[in-house]
């Protein structure tokens, strides 16, 4: 079956419906979708007709709409188009204009890195809201699979909240760095990105709400990590809260220094954490301090340090 012939027989079951759509309107629909994002026909045709019913819904045309949903943990092949009920796990901040949004979705079988490109014109994903999404494509990258939102790619918020299952890994070693971001930050109260100067990259100029990170590199001798620890963690690892770290702001006019406070507290300490693994960060969950290093020992791990960094 061609593409118009496929677009006469949704038509066709339309029709039986009560709900006249023009032929010409799906077949452009589908050949976009088909020719210009290489989306399989079986998921355009049903991407198509759950268009339509969402622009004249009737009773019975919902039953076209059945859609397939693939698990996370499933994906194991780049360039196919799947659809997904995720839950936004976590938020980055974007390194090109040309990136809307990036961060990590998971379901009860993992987690995966997203990229939702500008020139999609996507609605944003909010970070701990579940949602069905439909029509995106796996990638891969230095074996990490990925999936990539598009301008053929669906999303609909869900009522209910999707279970995230992800493993635990947890390393040991000294923290040899504490990275650029960290300290006392800004987030957009709409979509938790992290505010520079006071624009949020989606929502141009906010008024961000405060908070804690630690974002540090974690050396055990052999392989070296980056760790990221949220206010909570921040707070426990550092001893200095959120309160104390506007204080230190205000007082230095420096949001700076608050970071400047944590290196002092935790550079050359060894500890043992726990955390979710992403693409690049172990978020940490737990974490516990490990008996003092010796001298040589400290010396040694800021040494390697320095010719890792």
């Amino acid at each position: 079956m061609d593409l118009r012939e496929l677009a006469e027989d949704i038509r066709a079951r339309f029709l039986e419906q009560g709900v006249t759509v023009r032929t010409s309107d799906i077949e452009q629909r589908l050949n976009s979708l088909v020719y210009d994002f290489k989306v399989p026909i079986e998921e355009a045709r049903r991407s198509v007709v759950s268009y339509f019913a969402k622009l004249h819904p009737k009773e019975g045309v919902a039953s076209e709409t059945e859609v397939i949903y693939a698990k996370i943990a499933d994906i194991n092949t780049e360039d196919i188009w799947i659809n997904l009920r995720v839950r936004v796990v976590q938020l980055w901040e974007p390194n090109s204009p040309s990136i809307a949004q990036v961060g990590l979705l998971g379901d009860e079988t993992g987690t995966i890195k997203f990229t939702s490109w500008s020139n999609a014109n996507l609605p944003i994903l909010r970070d701990g809201q579940s949602y069905s999404i439909r029509n995106v494509v796996t990638k891969s990258w230095q074996g990490r699979f990925s999936v990539s939102l598009n301008k053929a790619s669906e999303i609909a918020p869900l009522d209910e909240e999707v279970a995230v299952g992800r493993a635990e890994e947890e390393i040991s070693g000294a923290i040899i760095d504490v990275q650029s971001g960290s300290g006392l930050v800004k987030r957009c109260p709409e979509c938790n990105r992290v505010v520079v100067k006071g624009h949020c990259a989606e929502h141009g100029e906010v008024s961000g709400v405060y908070d804690l990170r630690v974002k540090g590199v974690l050396d055990n001798g052999e392989i070296v990590s980056d760790v990221l620890f949220n206010r909570e963690m921040t707070e426990r690892l550092t001893g200095i809260t959120l309160e104390a770290a506007k204080e230190m702001a205000m007082e230095a006019l420096d949001q700076n220094v608050a970071a400047d406070a944590m290196k002092a507290v935790v550079i050359g300490r060894y500890y043992r954490v726990r955390g979710n693994k992403t693409p690049r960060w172990l978020l940490i969950t737990d974490f516990e301090e490990l008996p003092k290093m010796d001298e040589d020992e400290i010396d040694a791990v800021l040494k390697r340090a320095q010719g890792r960094l």
